[in-house]
C-alpha cells in the first residue's frame, strides 16, 4: 500500500512537472553603451500584444553594465514569446523617443532587427521556450 502511494505520487508530480513546467529566460545583452540608468526587457506572447505596454507577459530590468548585461525572467511557461529590450540611459523608466517617435536609447529585439519604418512583428521576433532558454540580443 505505501509503495503505491508513493508511486502515485511520483506519477503526479512527473506530469505536473511535464506539463506546467516554469522556465527561466536569460537574457545575454550586448552593446550597452554605458554604465547608466536599466537595461530593460518586456516579454510578449502573441501579436495583439506585442509592444502594447498594458499588454506585456513579464518584465524585467538590471543595472546597465557597459558592453554586456545579463537579465533573468523566471517563471516562463512553454509557449512561443517574443521578447522586446531597451537601455533606459537616463533611469525615467520608458523609451525615449524624438517627435516622430523614432527611439532615442538603443533597442533591441529576439531574432529581428529595427526596420526602416518601425518595429517588426511578432511572427519576425517569436521564439519557442520549452526548456531553460538562453538568448544573446546586440542592443542597436
Amino acid at each position: 500500500m505505501k509503495i503505491e502511494k508513493s508511486l502515485l505520487l511520483l506519477i503526479v508530480s512527473l506530469t505536473c512537472s511535464f506539463g506546467f513546467g516554469q522556465h527561466k529566460l536569460s537574457l545575454d545583452i550586448s552593446g550597452v553603451s554605458s554604465d547608466n540608468g536599466n537595461v530593460c526587457v518586456a516579454i510578449y506572447q502573441d501579436q495583439n500584444s506585442f509592444l502594447k505596454f498594458d499588454k506585456v507577459f513579464k518584465i524585467g530590468s538590471e543595472r546597465a553594465v557597459k558592453g554586456s548585461t545579463h537579465i533573468e525572467i523566471d517563471d516562463i511557461p512553454v509557449g512561443e514569446y517574443a521578447v522586446a529590450i531597451f537601455h533606459d540611459e537616463n533611469g525615467n523608466e520608458k523609451l525615449d523617443t524624438n517627435f516622430m517617435g523614432i527611439p532615442k536609447e538603443a533597442i533591441a529585439f529576439s531574432r529581428a532587427k529595427m526596420k526602416m519604418f518601425g518595429p517588426p512583428k511578432f511572427d519576425e521576433c517569436a521564439f519557442e521556450i520549452v526548456s531553460n532558454t538562453n538568448i544573446h540580443i546586440n542592443l542597436q
